[in-house]
């Protein structure tokens, strides 16, 4: 089981988004917005 671990450790700046999925993102929270009627709930995207 351990050798399925490297021991190389990736550097953070490998890990970090692209800006184009950070854009995704926040676009898409600002659009989608849930509505709860009664005991239901309705997810929203206003495109």
């Amino acid at each position: 089981m351990a050798k399925l671990y490297s021991k190389e450790t990736v550097a953070i700046t490998k890990m970090a988004p692209k800006k184009e999925t950070i854009d995704f993102l926040l676009n898409f929270s600002k659009a989608f917005s849930v509505v709860k009627i009664g005991k239901a709930k309705f997810e929203i995207i206003a495109n």
